[in-house]
């Protein structure tokens, strides 16, 4: 079965040499012909341009620089592809501007799945690999087979951007998670504790965390905050100290000025005995606090 892959940078490339490992016939196409060159040298076929590259088979992996690259190449097509075309955005872009090509994509008579790349390219082609598919399920189910040979695959939602949604908050925990790591050594080194003295401390600290996230999930599903380890009314003095520790940080507080606010107005109410995650309550609403907007 045919493959295309628009762009061969490093997450290019890997997708690439995978599909033709695997036996696929790949067709590529980049904006600079001598970057493909390595690719051709191993079977792959070199597309003249974007347009006839995306005519070549039913499943385009674009993957290039951001979005504005994304759009260029969809604006440049003619129009009038094969029929059940479908263009995979391996593409890290906002929510927005993953509707925005999806958007364009349908303008062009194209199928999108919006994507979150959760891999190095050295791990493409292993179970190391995680990638998130967004679109119609029936369309991710058509081309299961082919994306499963890229890493493990999971189907996150029936809206493009809900791929970029979970992407950006993955991404947004592991930099909240080292930023924190980061501004703990900052604080201790402050007070003269070797960062040495920190590594068992910080990855005991940090393996609660990791522990209680199945807990922190159900609390939000079954909207039900039991006090945990602490009641709001006891989180609240310790984040208000929190926040005055890292005034001087190089590393600013982590948003956690704003998250001791919150915490002191809920610990004031009559809800002050629920625990932590009860930030995120929402009474307005029907469903799970937290619900990816397509």
């Amino acid at each position: 079965m045919a493959v295309t892959v628009l762009g061969t940078g490093s997450i290019g490339t890997a997708v690439a040499r995978v599909l033709l490992g695997a036996g696929r016939e790949v067709h590529v196409w980049n904006r600079t012909p001598g970057r493909a060159a390595g690719l051709v040298g191993e079977g792959a076929l070199l597309a003249p341009s974007a347009a006839d590259a995306v005519d070549r088979s039913h499943l385009t992996l674009v993957s290039v620089t951001d979005h504005a690259a994304v759009q260029s190449l969809l604006e440049g097509l003619p129009g009038r592809p094969r029929a059940g075309t479908t263009v995979v955005l391996l593409t890290t872009g906002s929510p927005e501007e993953v509707r925005r090509s999806a958007r364009l994509a349908a303008s062009r008579g194209l199928t999108c799945l919006g994507a979150g790349v959760q891999t190095a390219p050295t791990d493409v082609g292993t179970p190391r690999a995680l990638f998130l598919y967004a679109g119609e399920r029936p369309v991710f189910e058509r081309h299961r087979d082919d994306l499963e040979v890229l890493g493990p695959a999971r189907w996150v939602g029936p809206h493009p951007s809900t791929a970029a949604e979970l992407d950006q908050a993955l991404f947004g925990l592991w930099y909240d998670a080292q930023i924190g790591l980061l501004r703990a050594f900052e604080m201790t080194g402050n007070a003269g504790v070797p960062p040495t003295e920190l590594v068992a401390l910080a990855a005991a600290q940090l393996r609660h965390v990791v522990a209680g996230v199945e807990t922190t999930a159900r609390e939000l599903v079954e909207r039900d905050y039991p006090r945990g380890p602490a009641s709001l009314a006891e989180h609240a003095p310790v984040l208000a100290r929190l926040r005055e520790s890292r005034r001087a940080s190089r590393l600013g507080d982590g948003g956690l000025g704003e998250v001791a606010r919150v915490v002191e107005e809920l610990a004031s109410g009559p809800g002050s005995g629920r625990g932590l995650t009860a930030v995120l309550d929402r009474t307005d609403d029907t469903g799970p606090p937290a619900t990816p907007a397509g």
